[in-house]
């Protein structure tokens, strides 16, 4: 049960965190409460929530595939290397430069605000690769056994770190509005520590 609830907790803030920086879907969270009112804005965030946790299912197997064979996991830790060195890069770099980003928003009609949010959810490709690398450091970890409760958990962390960002968009943007370019900023500064800790652990395990 301990280790459940420490699964839960990580998951939930890689989630949340990664669901930090705006983006296209928090902001088109903030947008559809603003011009269609707040419960459709919920509405929007809990499918965007459906599809992310469908991905993160998608990305248990993945991960559990990869497990079972060793060797194709030192291929890809080697690569691992690579990606979160790049990615700290370019969070610190966004997080030094000082220009307020435009978001693209998409028109989303009140009726299908919740396939809209699942469908703008299903484009964003970096979901599946992100969250089977977590679910690889945490096995990694000994927080995720791959057994069911272990999978149901994650699943639900997943979940609900994403809709609670997105929920923070939905209702209180007009209160973060005029703080996005420092909000965005300290969230990549973060995010770009926490490559840099994904980075360490990734090396320690290629010469462990």
């Amino acid at each position: 049960m301990e280790h459940l609830l420490i699964l839960f907790f990580a998951t939930f803030s890689a989630a949340f965190m990664a669901t930090v920086p705006p983006g296209l879907l928090n902001m088109n969270a903030a947008k559809t409460s603003v011009e269609k009112g707040k419960p459709n804005g919920i509405i929007f965030s809990l499918g965007v929530s459906t599809m992310i946790m469908l991905q993160a299912i998608i990305a248990v197997y993945i991960s559990k595939y990869l497990h079972k064979n060793p060797d194709v996991v030192e291929i890809l830790l080697k690569i691992a290397v690579l990606v979160f060195a790049a990615l700290a890069i370019y969070f610190f770099m966004a997080a030094r430069s000082s220009k307020k980003k435009v978001v693209k928003t998409v028109n989303i009609s009140k009726r299908n605000s919740f396939y809209k949010g699942m469908l703008l959810a299903a484009l964003n490709l970096l979901t599946i690769p992100y969250y089977s690398g977590l679910n690889i450091m945490w096995n990694a970890s000994g927080w995720i056994k791959f057994q069911a409760w272990d999978i149901v958990v994650f699943v639900l962390a997943v979940g609900c770190g994403t809709f609670s960002v997105l929920y923070m968009y939905t209702i209180y943007f007009n209160k973060l509005e005029n703080k996005t370019n420092r909000f965005s900023k300290n969230s990549n500064y973060i995010l770009s520590a926490l490559m840099l800790v994904l980075l360490t652990i990734t090396i320690y395990r290629i010469f462990d």
